[in-house]
């Protein structure tokens, strides 16, 4: 009996959903038998909804008709320009040339003793890597050779690529550093590989 009675509201209570959907002009819906009813939206469906209609609102106002903020192509030309700003610069490598004054030669030595000592030694006699204080060399012995030997490296002798690490000034002045080292004759210097380097 109170089954009877809860459908009884249920139909009830459908039928003045019916008449209200009516009252709205709102045809009522049925598929096979199952009835569309006029439901209220959750709460924080509609909330979200009111939100994203304030966001709307301020948006256009800030960024379209006052002009506070960038729009996103000016926000992308103004971060290029500041990566560029902070990128090193790119030298011309078809003008690098050899550098022989002591300031670029020091700061040679040191990229050279933080990077390279462990396979070409303190005074680049050669260890795993060939010696450099003679005259031949497995890749070229001028200075354009040199530096392209260490902005490519070597991946098949295990040398690794600097450009990635090094400017391309630091790479000019540990190149330099290197051929200062030429005919330095350092004792225990590895046997020469490669072919003698004629300028």
């Amino acid at each position: 009996m109170e089954e009877n009675n809860i459908n009884q509201d249920e139909i009830k209570k459908e039928h003045e959903i019916d008449e209200l959907t009516n009252d709205r002009f709102i045809a009522n819906h049925e598929y096979d038998g199952i009835r569309e009813l006029d439901n209220d939206l959750p709460g924080w469906w509609k909330w979200l909804f009111y939100i994203s209609i304030i966001f709307a609102v301020v948006y256009i106002v800030r960024y379209h008709i006052l002009k506070t903020g960038d729009l996103q192509e000016a926000e992308y030309s103004k971060e290029m320009a500041v990566a560029k700003e902070k990128m090193p610069a790119q030298s011309d490598e078809s003008a690098l040339a050899r550098l022989e004054d002591e300031t670029n030669l020091i700061a040679g030595k040191a990229i050279f003793d933080k990077n390279c000592v462990v396979c070409h030694l303190s005074k680049g006699e050669g260890l795993v890597g060939p010696n450099l204080t003679d005259e031949y060399w497995i890749h070229g012995g001028s200075f354009k050779n040199i530096y392209a030997t260490i902005r490519d490296g070597v991946p098949v002798k295990g040398m690794i690529s600097w450009k990635s690490q090094l400017k391309p000034e630091e790479i000019q002045q540990v190149s330099s550093y290197i051929m200062s080292l030429q005919g330095t004759n350092p004792p225990n210097a590895k046997a020469p590989q490669g072919e003698k380097y004629v300028p």
